[in-house]
């Protein structure tokens, strides 16, 4: 049985949850699906430990990257998905900070061009939201579109990165 880590960070939307492995990072959760240990539980059917110390590179990036400092991770992920989310998420990772494409251009991208609504589906289960960018994931028309970790925190995220997109306001 694999065993679960994770680590509490502070972040701008609250405390959030980091997750790994044996093989890499698999969760990020916010703050509302606290209590962290009973969900992790609960996804992977395992025991969970929470191990400060194993993540102390892992937060450190993500405050670089909170603080405008950092533009890319550079940690070993876990991403235990379906193939095709597998696929549509690791195409999402090639989306460079500060830009975004639609749901349609990832579904061309990995050459599903009729899937850009199972493309938006990968997107919204992401489990590694942050460090898989799919906040830089739009609608075609270059507003927002959705985001499980609330439109809020998309638009924080795209701002924090520069990127100007369309609210739909006059």
């Amino acid at each position: 049985m694999k065993l679960i880590t994770y680590s509490v960070f502070p972040s701008p939307f609250g405390n959030m949850a980091i997750a790994k492995s044996d093989v890499g990072i698999c969760r990020i959760h916010f703050p509302e699906d606290a209590p962290f240990d009973h969900i992790l539980s609960k996804i992977y059917q395992t025991e969970v430990l929470q191990e400060p110390r194993a993540f102390q590179d892992c937060i450190r990036q993500l405050k670089e990257y909170f603080d405008g400092k950092r533009r890319q991770f550079d940690l070993p992920i876990d991403l235990q998905t379906t193939p095709f989310y597998k696929k549509a998420l690791t195409e999402v990772q090639n989306i460079p900070y500060g830009k975004t494409a639609s749901y349609g251009e990832i579904a061309i991208r990995i050459q599903n061009p009729k899937a850009a609504r199972a493309v938006g589906t990968a997107n919204a289960q992401n489990p590694i939201p942050i460090i898989i960018p799919c906040h830089r994931v739009i609608s075609h028309d270059g507003s927002l579109g959705g985001y499980g970790g609330k439109l809020e925190r998309k638009m924080f995220l795209l701002e924090l990165e520069g990127v100007y997109y369309y609210t739909g306001d006059s």
